[in-house]
């Protein structure tokens, strides 16, 4: 009876060690085939394609207007500097306007004395339909004797002796009162409308933003006189940028509204990818070549002005080799575009410098990856270089 507990100790250790590692093996297994299922993963191929032509171009702001004077005068207040940041509807530049005010005044006061003339002549229009000009005495002819006969034989005398008509007089009257309220009514108009000519002018002493931005060019200063049609400035919206490239006509053929293509900013800046949002529908007869817009990503490092280079497929040129990847496997930090390499069952984050875009969807991949290599499609948020699979 002693013996037994002793002899059942060591089978007891092993089982409970068989059983340890079992359940280890299991929780590995089923970890490595979660991580597995996590990470979906494709070849890298490699597909001809044509050769890219550089182009060089300029950095613009998404949209610039030069500001001008509309009325003259001397500049009395300049808003900011170049590079300051400005709200729609902020006033940048005041011109005098003493001389405007003046005149609104003077228009005031033909307002206010046409009113007064549009309210007499609506009095007198009242006083003859209670109070006919007729019946007096005073506008009779004969000393008002004809009138005084009239009192008695309801105007029978006046009629009678071929002086007037009664009904005629009367509608002449009306008349003569209607037109006189007429006139002031428009005499009034005429003074609002002068009043609102002024008010118009009074605005234009006033050059407001047109949209937020930023001051890029500043051509006055306070205390200058300017004339109408004089620049004051040049105001841009800057958060996004485009470029403005000059292509010539036999690459144009091969670009479209949407296109992407590899940009750089500067020799030595980031490589970004630029959509192409306007081709101009006509061509510079000395140069040869069509001017070509690009909206660059939100983000992207540079400023109007910057040099630029754009490159866009030469379809004249030989086929060449390079690896294509689906834009589910790109990563965008910033403004740099970079995908996961499976490296030894691990992922490692890749930057990668990309080319044009296929008609299906896919990009070339100029450097930065290789063909055969594999690569995560739909890369999870928080995914970072080393992760165990």
């Amino acid at each position: 009876m002693r013996n037994r507990p002793v002899g059942l100790k060591p089978h007891s250790r092993i089982n409970r060690r068989i059983i340890a590692t079992l359940l280890v093996s299991v929780v590995v297994g089923a970890s490595q085939y979660a991580m597995a299922e996590e990470y979906k993963t494709v070849p890298v191929p490699v597909e001809q394609i044509g050769k890219m032509t550089t182009l060089s171009g300029t950095v613009i702001p998404y949209k610039e207007v030069s500001l001008a004077a509309k009325t003259p005068g001397h500049v009395t207040s300049v808003s900011g500097k170049e590079g300051d940041t400005l709200k729609t509807g902020s006033v940048l530049v005041s011109i005098s306007d003493d001389s405007i005010q003046a005149k609104r005044r003077a228009a005031l006061a033909e307002i206010a004395s046409a009113q007064s003339a549009l309210g007499n002549a609506r009095m007198q229009y009242s006083r003859e339909l209670i109070s006919p000009r007729i019946n007096s005495i005073t506008n009779m002819p004969g000393m008002g004797m004809p009138a005084m006969f009239d009192q008695f034989f309801t105007r029978g005398f006046s009629n009678m002796s071929g002086k007037s008509d009664t009904g005629v007089e009367r509608q002449a009257d009306l008349y003569s009162r209607y037109s006189g309220v007429s006139q002031a009514q428009s005499r009034l108009q005429q003074a609002h409308a002068g009043l609102d000519t002024l008010d118009a002018s009074l605005r234009d002493t006033r050059t407001v933003a047109p949209f937020d931005g930023i001051i890029t060019q500043k051509l006055i200063e306070e205390g200058d006189t300017v004339q109408p049609g004089q620049s004051l400035m040049r105001f841009a919206y800057t958060k996004f940028l485009r470029l403005q490239v000059e292509v010539p006509v036999r690459l144009v053929t091969v670009l479209e509204k949407g296109m992407m293509v590899p940009a750089r900013l500067d020799v030595r800046g980031p490589s970004v990818v630029a959509r192409v949002s306007q081709i101009f529908p006509m061509a510079d007869a000395s140069s040869h070549t069509v001017t070509v817009k690009f909206d660059l990503p939100e983000g992207t490092p540079g400023g109007p002005g910057m040099y630029a280079e754009v490159r866009v497929p030469d379809e004249s040129e030989v086929y060449r080799s390079a690896p294509v990847v689906p834009v589910q496997a790109l990563m965008w930090r910033g403004s740099f575009p970079s995908v996961f390499v499976m490296d030894e069952g691990k992922p490692s984050l890749r930057l990668v410098r990309l080319g044009v875009k296929l008609d299906d969807g896919r990009m070339t991949v100029l450097a930065g990856l290789k063909g055969g290599e594999q690569i995560i499609l739909n890369p999870p948020a928080g995914l970072a270089s080393g992760s165990a699979k």
